[in-house]
């Protein structure tokens, strides 16, 4: 392997890159095996089976994610939807996963009404103070009403930037609920096999929110298939750093609570911008993503009141 590398692969790559990407590819890819090595090597000398289990089990928690992007980009493409119909129905869904929670636990007695909006409000300015700390890094000035260029001569349009911050946020809330599901995860019968599908259901409205996000932006399917993805992502990496840490409940409703309250005045300011191009396709959009997002949700809790799936900890996905 030792002689193929250096005979064959990496003459190769430097006729196709330059010397520089070839050796951070090669750092990197090095990085991340090494990192790998060490957790798997964690979870043989000093975990048990539960830990092992949650471990494996949270590498899939990122499927609903991607499927959910998938669908909303083949019903893009096959009914060639417009940017506002797609803006409404990222915020549509975003709107409905932000009370979705918080209403559970007021509803529930779990959590006072007071208590709930003062997090809903804790969220809603820590958006706003990372926004305008993006905006104080960047140093940026408008070339134009609608085009925002930074001082390295980057420019986005106003939706586009505003899309990549609500894009943040759903990031943010998929990683609140991927502890959740962490410390689930490890105490789940069956090797937390039963959660999987309960849990890939429940991400699906958050990937068709990212994607439809990105793609009503930018008119990019590529880029939609890959903010799906990577929002998928947050959950197993939450979940995994959960099960190492042995982090228990307690607290984690605070998070998720501050998480939605993030949601609302991020995809507020995309749907107003929406509401300007086209507001009777953005409403339209509006109330399809809601609908789109409602029935994911309650499918999930329909699922998990009729069947063992939840066993192990059914407030992580219902």
């Amino acid at each position: 392997m030792i002689w193929i590398v250096i005979a064959e692969v990496l003459p190769d790559a430097f006729k196709e890159a330059t010397p520089s990407q070839v050796a951070s590819a090669g750092t990197l890819a090095v990085a991340f095996m090494e990192t790998l090595s060490t957790v798997l090597q964690g979870f043989t000398d000093g975990h048990g089976l539960e830990d092992t289990s949650g471990f494996l089990v949270s590498l899939v928690f990122g499927l609903g994610p991607l499927f959910g992007g998938i669908i909303l980009v083949a019903f893009s493409l096959a009914f060639n939807m417009p940017h506002p119909l797609l803006t409404g129905v990222a915020s549509g869904i975003a709107f409905r996963l932000a009370s979705w929670r918080p209403l559970q636990l007021v509803m529930s007695l779990k959590m006072g009404f007071f208590t709930t909006l003062f997090l809903l409000l804790g969220g809603s300015v820590f958006y706003h103070l990372v926004e305008a700390s993006i905006l104080m890094v960047a140093k940026h000035k408008k070339s134009s009403v609608n085009v925002i260029t930074s001082s390295s001569g980057l420019s986005l349009s106003v939706l586009t930037q505003q899309s990549l911050l609500a894009c943040g946020c759903v990031f943010l809330h998929a990683y609140a609920e991927g502890l959740a599901l962490g410390v689930a995860a490890r105490k789940a019968s069956g090797l937390g096999r039963y959660m999987v599908l309960p849990v890939s259901l429940h991400g699906l409205p958050r990937g068709a929110a990212v994607a439809s996000c990105v793609y009503g932006a930018t008119d990019s399917w590529r880029g939609a298939l890959a903010a799906a993805a990577l929002t998928g992502l947050a959950g197993p990496s939450a979940a995994i750093g959960a099960i190492l840490a042995k982090i228990g409940y307690d607290g984690l409703d605070y998070w998720m609570v501050i998480a939605c309250g993030a949601l609302i005045p991020s995809f507020g300011r995309v749907f107003r911008h929406s509401l300007r191009l086209d507001a009777r396709k953005s409403v339209c959009g509006l109330l399809i993503g809601f609908g789109f997002a409602w029935v994911c949700l309650m499918s999930t809790r329909f699922i998990c009141l009729h069947t063992p799936y939840c066993n192990s900890a059914p407030e992580a996905v219902t």
